[in-house]
């Protein structure tokens, strides 16, 4: 699998990541250096927190070029929680705040009211299993190792609402709402879970992205 570089940008579960990356085969490398990111190989975008606070860490050190430029160079990059978010076009958590554009769409707030007016709890905590978007399921991307049954784990209160519903991947259902869990435009991936988190189905998740 040789070397994972890993977006350090001041915010995010580097370790956690890079611990998940050791594990699957992987040689995790921390960097934030413009450099390193624009002649990687194979690209990991993690982070939790706020979406404005995320895009902040990134411009302050001319790292949101580096990895659209990453991205149109069309080599492997993986967004994970807020990493996934900021590859949105635009986010409304506290305002309006824009992202990386690397997927169109926006980052809208969980909707706290759920069938016949019951009330979700928000932000989301817990473990959903995988629905696929597409007729074939999980065929050719980077859910391909998912089985059924298998669940993921997630924390957030907002989600990725892709223009395109072909760049929706995966959601998990919520009170009968289908919440958005995975994005893919080409080689552009995002993962609303933490595969790190998310024990043996994680990491299979995980070693499927660096392998392939």
């Amino acid at each position: 699998m040789g070397i994972v570089h890993i977006v350090d940008y001041g915010v995010g579960n580097l370790f956690s990541v890079a611990r998940a990356v050791e594990k699957v085969g992987g040689e995790p490398r921390l960097t934030s250096n413009v450099r390193e990111i624009c002649a990687a190989d194979r690209l990991i975008l993690p982070g939790v927190g706020a979406f404005r606070d995320g895009m902040m860490g990134l411009a302050k050190s001319g790292l949101d070029d580096a990895i659209t430029k990453f991205a149109e160079a069309n080599k492997p990059l993986l967004g994970i929680c807020l990493g996934m978010q900021m590859l949105a076009t635009q986010s409304c958590e506290f305002g309006d705040h824009e992202g990386l554009d690397l997927i169109p769409g926006k980052v809208v707030a969980i909707p706290s009211e759920g069938l016949a007016g019951a009330q979700r709890k928000v932000p989301f905590v817990g473990w959903s299993e995988l629905i696929p978007k597409r007729s074939e399921g999980f065929v050719d991307t980077a859910l391909a190792s998912i089985g059924q049954e298998d669940s993921v784990y997630l924390v957030h209160s907002y989600h990725f609402m892709p223009d395109d519903p072909n760049h929706l991947l995966a959601t998990y259902d919520y009170d009968g709402m289908k919440i958005t869990a995975a994005v893919a435009r080409g080689n552009v991936i995002g993962f609303q879970f933490h595969p790190e988190k998310s024990a043996k189905t994680g990491l299979d998740i995980l070693r499927h992205f660096l392998s392939s």
